[in-house]
């Protein structure tokens, strides 16, 4: 396998050694998947999709990219997304395995030094973020003075790479964005991961030039959307935005950020100051599923989602959040729970309220989400034990055969009892409104729902098991 793979880098790089004497700038990009969730790769530049790539029967692929056009392209497998730079005579394979998605990603070939580093760098930013969330609860001050530590830490290794490797301007320009992005996500999050209920104080606590690099940002040029910490930058700043908005007019001391006040005043703040409209339409569907999935108030989903089609051009957007406003309105609490197809691990199909005879809880995974795939087992397990008086349902929502289903569950040794996939996906999932992931559904004996939207890792979760046990 591994011979395979030298023997390709290096037919890449006798072709890209040949300059084609003022030819068309290409690169070749190539790689193999480990456990692949199907049978292609989708290859991406700015949300414009420039071909879907069928891989070999060794799960391989090898693609010439004409005419390239240098910058940060996407390719995605299943629901897994990661980026690569890209530029002229790049030669570039990677190896990944899909339970261990970026982790697992390495990249060989011409150009793979720079793009090691940005993946890196991206695994960094995950660890640092968590050190962020602990050092939010830091004065102001102090908090600035660490996070601007991480960030000079950051650049460091930015110039001792530099020096060692010779970089072009493209790399330069991203690699520093990418730093000074997530160093002003840090800023931006500050108010709602500090510990303090009254954020109202929180925010006038804030030295005065705190977010003066506010005064820098553009937010329509598409080609910022290359720097992989940008589009987590806007979502925070606009959440920051919103909040400072909020208080301008709201008395209210506890923020809660599925008030509806505050998520219209972050549309209309998005609509105000973002024209490009894939970098609008792209917040603005983000933000209203975003309240949508959370809220338990139902009669605000027509008011959002109202503010939303009056602002977004994006008519499949528009189209896929109507229909989950009308089924999540079908799933209001004391509403009779929808009679999906499921098939068993016998592969015999069944109406799921035919299973339902006492209290039940309902959970999903996918093969895409295969840390809460087994992260949610896990905890089952757990509450199986403290709750016998409840069912718990796991269903699995893939497009898949029946044999990589059942293959997993015996991978990983958790019973197949109680384990369901739809025999209908596309249709299932837009009856049960199924988005996050986390999404759990609590059901009584008489197949009414109680909760059609809950976290079997929320806080309160035990707590609406023992409701579900008494009523």
């Amino acid at each position: 396998m591994k011979l395979y793979f030298y023997l390709i880098i290096i037919l890449l790089s006798l072709f890209s050694c040949n300059k084609d004497n003022g030819q068309d700038d290409y690169a070749f990009l190539g790689g193999e998947i480990i456990n692949p969730n199907s049978n292609f790769v989708v290859l991406s530049k700015a949300e414009t999709v420039i071909d879907t790539i069928p891989l070999d029967n060794n799960n391989r692929f090898v693609y010439k990219i004409m005419n390239l056009d240098p910058g940060m392209y996407t390719f995605s497998h299943g629901s897994e997304i990661q980026t690569v730079l890209l530029e002229p005579h790049d030669s570039i394979m990677f190896r990944l395995n899909t339970l261990d998605f970026d982790e697992s990603l390495v990249y060989t070939g011409e150009g793979a030094k720079k793009n090691n580093y940005l993946i890196n760098e991206f695994l960094q930013n995950e660890i640092d973020e968590k050190q962020v969330f602990k050092l939010c609860q830091l004065d102001p001050t102090a908090f600035e003075k660490q996070i601007e530590a991480i960030r000079n830490s950051k650049s460091e290794r930015l110039k001792h790479f530099k020096n060692k490797y010779h970089t072009s301007a493209l790399f330069d320009k991203i690699a520093q964005s990418n730093i000074d992005y997530s160093y002003y996500t840090s800023k931006e999050i500050y108010p709602f991961v500090n510990y303090s209920f009254n954020k109202r104080h929180v925010l006038n606590s804030l030295p005065k030039d705190f977010y003066s690099y506010r005064t820098n940002i553009e937010y329509n040029n598409v080609s910022f959307n290359e720097y992989l910490n940008y589009s987590s930058f806007l979502r925070s700043n606009f959440n920051n935005l919103a909040l400072e908005k909020h208080f301008e007019h709201s008395k209210d001391k506890q923020f809660n950020n599925v008030s509806l006040c505050y998520n219209l005043d972050k549309l209309n703040i998005v609509d105000s100051l973002v024209s490009n409209p894939s970098i609008k339409n792209n917040l603005l569907y983000y933000f209203t599923i975003s309240f949508l999935t959370k809220n338990s108030n139902i009669e605000n989903d027509g008011t959002i989602l109202q503010s939303f089609l009056s602002k977004s051009t994006d008519t499949k957007d528009k189209e896929i959040l109507t229909n989950l406003v009308q089924s999540l309105n079908n799933l209001r609490p004391g509403a009779q729970f929808p009679n999906i197809k499921l098939v068993n691990a016998e592969n015999t199909e069944s109406g799921i309220n035919s299973l339902i005879s006492k209290p039940t809880a309902i959970y999903f995974w996918s093969h895409n989400f295969y840390d809460h795939f087994k992260e949610s087992h896990r905890k089952v397990y757990e509450l199986k034990n403290k709750y016998p008086e409840i069912d718990f349902i796991a269903i699995n929502i893939d497009d898949n055969n029946f044999k990589t289903w059942i293959n997993t569950l015996n991978r990983n040794h958790f019973p197949l009892q109680n384990e369901y996939k739809f025999k209908n996906p596309e249709e299932s999932m837009h009856t049960l409104a199924i988005y996050p992931m986390t999404k759990v559904m609590i059901i009584d004996k008489d197949n009414t729902i109680v909760n059609s939207n809950t976290n079997m890792f929320a806080n309160n979760f035990e707590e609406q098991l023992l409701g579900l046990i008494n009523r």
